[in-house]
């Protein structure tokens, strides 16, 4: 039976996080959001976007790697889930997000889609740009302080 449509709803996403040894600190690569009429000019997951009707997060995550940073056979490993809300009743703002870390991959990433993207670095984990996608922004500093829980909540009231 098709979902009512009242019902509550949430949109997936997947997130791919490349790390690399930055010599005295872990680096994570970041792009920076152009032309896409959600908080351009902050700096954000290299590679991110939404799980398609039929996907996996796992496909999704490959797929947006691939098609954002022309990188391909990413091996992934789960990082955390963040369920969060824009505490607005507005279904679109209501996400699931799936935090993965690049473990593996082939190519050297690199601006695939320059409508979307303006620039593209390795950044230190203790050193970000800004600004940093908000919800982004939380995963990152909890990786960095190695206490990143399995389940994130993000723009919900404290339980």
């Amino acid at each position: 039976m098709p979902p009512s449509a009242d019902r509550f709803r949430v949109v997936p996403a997947a997130y791919v996080i490349f790390l690399r040894d930055g010599g005295s600190s872990t680096e994570v690569l970041l792009q920076l959001r152009a032309g896409t009429g959600y908080l351009d000019g902050y700096w954000a997951t290299a590679a991110a976007g939404h799980v398609e009707d039929g996907e996996s997060a796992f496909a999704a995550a490959r797929r947006e790697a691939a098609e954002e940073l022309g990188v391909g056979q990413v091996g992934l490993t789960p990082l955390t889930a963040m369920h969060r809300t824009g505490g607005n009743g507005n279904s679109i703002d209501e996400r699931v997000d799936y935090f993965f870390i690049a473990t593996t991959w082939q190519g050297t990433p690199r601006i695939v889609e320059p409508d979307k993207c303006a620039d593209l670095g390795w950044f230190a984990l203790d050193a970000l740009p800004e600004p940093v996608v908000p919800h982004e922004l939380r995963v990152f500093e909890l990786l960095r302080a190695g206490a990143t829980p399995p389940i994130l909540m993000y723009g919900f009231p404290p339980e």
